[in-house]
């Protein structure tokens, strides 16, 4: 595949390529370009010199050229799933209701764009009046990871076509697939060419270059919180708006009276959907001690009913997509045996036929926890648990805000004043109490502390890609 700018494909100017490996098998499965500055550079004059035009469309036009987009991802959600099943090796149904579930998303944020309104304060003197309206901020960087690569470019895309920028996308390397196909996708159901690009290459390379450029004027950034700093920092040199939704290492709270089986069932599918490699999954858990012994037998049942995906196989879970992903979970498993913790489950990579080309870690559970072993420090990205007993859910509200991240958080209590009470106290952008579902669309995702900067979704995330404006109106008053 090549990179898609100004509506059309494009190669890398220096010739260069990068391979697309299948993470069950090792294979090569195809390549991309290894993009440059000069790539950088193109898109990012052709999504400027798109930005003229779109920024001038009518809303209407822009809500409903962005519908059909949303309409054609669920017309080809069955050949960018297939795309996405491959790069990423997550199962097939679950990556065709990524494509779908998107597709959700940009609707949502059609929606909000039709809410959009100005203000005139009633306040002024004769012959004047004051207007405050919002304004389009920019051209848009937007760098995604590859455990949801078509959600989080969503997340920002969605948000940012409706209010008028233009944007040039980076997805990760390992999966620039199914984000190519949707670029052409997009601009066959009518988005115009240099509104949405697409370059690909090493994230040093061409990262760097598009963080730098004096075009853009914001970044919007998912991925691991070392990287953000990076990009917040460099930003910063041509005062560029940022987005950033980093890393999580996200406690859950277990309490004596909690509802054990909602609970398990809840952990057990949260925490290891899609391998665990997401940022706001169950990380580590602490339950008070009279029905610890309970939660620790319900998780390893549950849990161990989860099935790996073997090549050319059924399963639940798929592999790890690469090797520095596969290395986090099996060293911080090694490093919770090495101290004492107990492994309940899992806790060494899968080998056999069907799995020894790929990363494949089993679903792990690591009791007896404590706060020295990396589980409960550090995030995972990976199917890993870790269980820590405590005294009283007071003792796990403080240490589930001893870390420097701030995601998402959930609490299980069916004392209704005490569970609130915890949720309230919880330091986290997110928190369920009860169940975990999928964030919804509609309010406000992203993190406190080092969990990133500003929120994505409903009408929150299309505010993040407007400025705001005030023009003061003179006039003659009729006499």
């Amino acid at each position: 595949m090549e990179m898609f700018i100004d509506g059309t494909w494009r190669a890398a100017t220096n010739g260069g390529r990068v391979d697309v490996t299948a993470p069950a098998t090792g294979k090569v499965i195809d390549t991309v370009p290894r993009g440059d500055a000069t790539d950088a550079d193109v898109a990012i004059r052709a999504a400027a010199r798109a930005m003229e035009g779109w920024k001038r469309r009518p809303m209407s036009d822009r809500v409903a050229i962005q519908k059909s987009c949303a309409q054609a991802m669920r017309d080809h959600a069955e050949t960018v799933g297939q795309a996405l099943h491959a790069e990423l090796g997550r199962p097939l149904p679950a990556c065709i209701a990524e494509i779908t579930r998107s597709a959700d998303l940009l609707d949502v944020y059609a929606e909000e764009g039709l809410r959009l309104s100005a203000t005139m304060s009633l306040g002024a003197a004769p012959g004047e009046k004051t207007v405050v309206t919002r304004e389009p901020v920019g051209v848009v960087i937007a760098i995604t990871p590859f455990n949801y690569p078509i959600t989080l470019l969503m997340f920002k895309l969605g948000a940012a076509l409706i209010a008028g920028c233009t944007v040039v996308a980076k997805p990760a390397e390992d999966t620039p697939m199914s984000t190519l196909m949707l670029a052409e996708i997009f601009h066959k159901a009518g988005l115009p060419a240099g509104v949405f690009n697409v370059v690909t290459g090493k994230g040093r390379e061409i990262g760097t270059a598009m963080i730098e450029h004096p075009i853009p004027r914001k970044i919007a950034f998912t991925g691991g919180t070392a990287a953000g700093k990076a990009i917040a920092a460099a930003a910063t040199g041509t005062m560029k708006r940022v987005t950033l939704e980093l890393g999580g290492q996200s406690a859950a709270i277990v309490c004596a009276d909690a509802d054990l089986d909602k609970a398990t069932t809840a952990i057990a599918r949260h925490g290891f959907a899609n391998s665990g490699q997401f940022c706001y999954r169950v990380n580590r858990v602490f339950v008070e001690r009279p029905v610890y012994e309970e939660v620790l037998s319900r998780l390893a049942e549950k849990a161990g009913k989860l099935t790996l995906q073997p090549v050319g196989g059924e399963g639940d879970l798929g592999p790890l997509v690469n090797e520095k992903i596969y290395s986090n979970s099996a060293l911080q498993s090694d490093d919770a045996r090495e101290k004492g913790a107990r492994i309940l489950l899992g806790g060494t990579r899968r080998t056999g036929e069907g799995f020894d080309e790929g990363f494949y870690f089993p679903p792990t559970l690591i009791a007896d926890a404590t706060q020295d072993m990396l589980i409960m420090r550090e995030e995972t990205f990976g199917p890993v648990l870790g269980i820590a007993p405590v005294d009283s859910a007071q003792a796990a509200l403080e240490l589930a805000n001893q870390s420097r991240y701030g995601l998402a958080g959930f609490v299980f209590c069916r004392d209704l004043a005490k569970g609130l009470t915890l949720s309230e106290g919880l330091e986290a952008g997110s928190v369920w109490l009860n169940d975990i579902h999928r964030s919804s669309h509609y309010v406000p995702f992203g993190g406190v502390k080092e969990s990133g900067l500003g929120r994505e979704k409903g009408r929150y995330g299309v505010e993040s890609y407007l400025e705001y404006k005030t023009m003061y109106l003179s006039y003659e008053v009729p006499k």
